[in-house]
């Protein structure tokens, strides 16, 4: 038997007493699913993951992409990103050291982005690197009713590097022209529907939305920085406590997420599997 404890009235669920070293029965895994789809993230506290585990456990919900950033994927374990600001005997990060440090949803930039993200943290900081996720779904469902209507059929543009301003060229390596060719500009709905739930949710991010389609660019800004203002108001964000070994596991079709840095005294290296999503409507 396992418990499962809400983590906060936003969103976020500990699963306690479930070893995910273990195979899941179909029963068990039926009743995490539910789970996930009811509180968006899930917290699994104290897991022993071999790569194979993790990746195991990862596929029962869906097919695993790799990543753009392919230089920082595990050898052997394509699945696996590899996050982590610990550098490597030749001075090179083991990992893409600065992931999401802007609210974000993973792989929204993609003309198929991701289902969820599993985070398994292998090396920890004593103090700060917290991860805050939000709920998309309130923040929709909070917006005024002439806002609703303003967003009703909108569609905007989702780009990798509309980020990089925030980042030092050694946090987040240029991309190659080869990777870049993997991430031509994508077009999704502001607001999605989930395809499970079948509840709408707000999409866009201070990360990877550029502007909003056939919207004239003062009025495009104005708009994201008001949705994207609404949408992380304290009273829709749960903040995570990295303890070593969580695997949590978050939903990129309801809520978006920012990690704090650690302080550069300390390292923290954590695996990252993804899963494949759909595309939104």
């Amino acid at each position: 038997m396992f418990e499962i404890r809400p983590l906060s009235n936003a969103l976020g669920a500990e699963i306690i007493g479930l070893d995910l070293s273990q195979p899941l029965d179909d029963a068990t895994f039926s009743t995490v699913h539910a789970a996930h789809l009811e509180h968006m993230v899930l917290v699994f506290r104290d897991q022993q993951l071999t790569p194979e585990q993790h990746i195991l456990f990862s596929r029962r919900f869906g097919d695993l992409s790799g990543h753009v950033f392919d230089q920082f994927l595990l050898p052997g374990y394509p699945e696996i990103l590899k996050v982590s600001n610990k550098k490597r005997d030749d001075g090179e990060f083991a990992g893409l050291p600065q992931a999401g440090r802007r609210w974000h949803s993973d792989l929204s930039y993609t003309a198929t982005p991701s289902l969820g993200s599993l985070l398994y943290a292998l090396e920890i900081p004593p103090e700060g690197g917290d991860t805050l996720f939000n709920n998309m779904y309130r923040a929709y469902e909070t917006l005024p009713e002439s806002t609703k209507v303003r967003l009703e059929g909108r569609k905007a543009e989702y780009l990798l590097g509309s980020a990089r301003k925030y980042y030092t060229a050694e946090e987040r390596p240029p991309l190659t022209p080869e990777q870049l060719a993997k991430v031509p500009p994508a077009h999704h709905p502001v607001v999605r529907t989930h395809p499970e739930t079948g509840r709408k949710a707000l999409y866009v991010s201070h990360s990877h939305t550029v502007r909003i389609l056939d919207m004239d660019e003062a009025e495009s800004e104005a708009l994201l920085a008001e949705l994207t203002e609404h949408s992380v108001q304290p009273e829709f964000v749960y903040r995570h406590k990295w303890r070593l070994r969580d695997l949590v596991f978050w939903d990129n079709r309801c809520c978006m997420h920012i990690a704090e840095p650690p302080p550069p005294e300390y390292g923290r290296h954590m695996h990252r599997t993804t899963v494949v999503g759909d595309r939104p409507y």
